[in-house]
C-alpha cells in the first residue's frame, strides 16, 4: 500500500496485516542468520585485534611501534569507508570465497569487514581503561603477559566489552538491512524491492518494526548481562 494512494494511518494499519508478516518470516530468518554469523566473526577478530593493539601500544605489555602503527593505520582506513563502499569493495572477495557476489553468505564478508575495525577500537579502549596498578601487581607475582590478559585485563573489562559488542551487533543489524540492496536477502531486501521500488509502504513499515524490535532486544540483552556482572562484582 502506497502513501500516494492512502493516508499514513491506513498504511500503518495495513502494515500489521497477517499476510505481510507471514511473508516476512523467511526474510527475518535470513537477517538473523547474517546477524549471528557476522557478529560471531566480529567478536572473534575484534577481540584479537583489540588485544593486539593493547599489547603493542607504547604503554602496552609488549610495545612494538611498527606493528602497532601499521595495524592502527589499516583499522582507521577501514573505519573511514562508508558501509555501502565496503560492501562494494568486498564483492570480489565474496566471489573468490563463495563463487558468487550475492546472497546472505557473500554479504556476511562485507558486514564483518566493516564492523571488525570498529569493535577492535572499542576493545582497545576498554582494555586500556584498566588501572596500571592491577597490571603491575600481576607482574609482581610473576604472571606472564598471557595470564595478565586472560586473568586480569579481560575479566576486569568484561562489562565494557559486552556493551561495546552490543553496539557492534546493532551496527551489524543495520548493515544487514543495507546489504539487502546488494542481493543479500533478509529484511533489507524486502524493504528495498517492495517498500522502495514498488511503493508498498505497508511492507516497508513492517520491516522497520522488525528492525526496531531486533535492536531493542539486542540492547536489552547487552544491558542485562553487563549490569548483572557489575552487580555480582559489587556483592563480592
Amino acid at each position: 500500500m502506497s502513501l500516494l494512494d492512502s493516508s499514513l494511518w491506513e498504511v500503518i494499519k495495513a502494515s500489521f496485516s497477517p499476510e505481510i508478516w507471514k511473508d516476512l518470516v523467511a526474510p527475518v530468518g535470513e537477517t538473523l542468520y547474517m546477524t549471528v554469523i557476522s557478529s560471531i566473526i566480529v567478536l572473534i577478530f575484534g577481540i584479537i585485534l583489540g588485544i593486539f593493539l593493547t599489547l603493542t601500544c607504547p604503554d602496552g605489555l609488549l610495545p612494538l611501534k611498527a606493528p602497532y602503527i601499521t595495524a592502527g593505520w589499516i583499522i582507521n582506513i577501514l573505519r573511514s569507508l562508508p558501509q555501502m563502499v565496503m560492501i562494494i569493495l568486498m564483492i570480489p572477495v565474496a566471489r573468490l570465497i563463495f563463487g558468487k557476489s550475492y546472497g546472505t553468505n557473500a554479504c556476511i564478508i562485507a558486514i564483518a569487514a566493516s564492523c571488525i575495525p570498529m569493535y577492535a577500537r572499542i576493545v582497545e579502549s576498554s582494555l586500556l581503561e584498566i588501572g596500571k596498578g592491577k597490571i603491575e601487581a600481576a607482574k609482581s607475582i610473576g604472571s606472564t603477559n598471557f595470564q595478565i590478559i586472560t586473568k586480569v585485563i579481560l575479566p576486569e573489562t568484561l562489562p565494557g566489552l559486552i556493551r561495546g559488542f552490543t553496539v557492534a551487533v546493532i551496527t551489524v543489524i543495520s548493515m544487514t538491512a543495507l546489504a539487502g540492496m546488494f542481493g543479500a536477502g533478509g529484511i533489507g531486501d524486502i524493504a528495498v524491492r517492495f517498500g522502495y521500488q514498488r511503493f508498498q509502504h505497508d511492507r516497508l513499515f513492517a520491516c522497520v518494526y522488525i528492525l526496531i524490535i531486533l535492536v531493542q532486544i539486542t540492547q536489552g540483552i547487552g544491558n542485562l548481562i553487563s549490569n548483572k556482572i557489575l552487580r555480582t562484582r559489587n556483592l563480592v
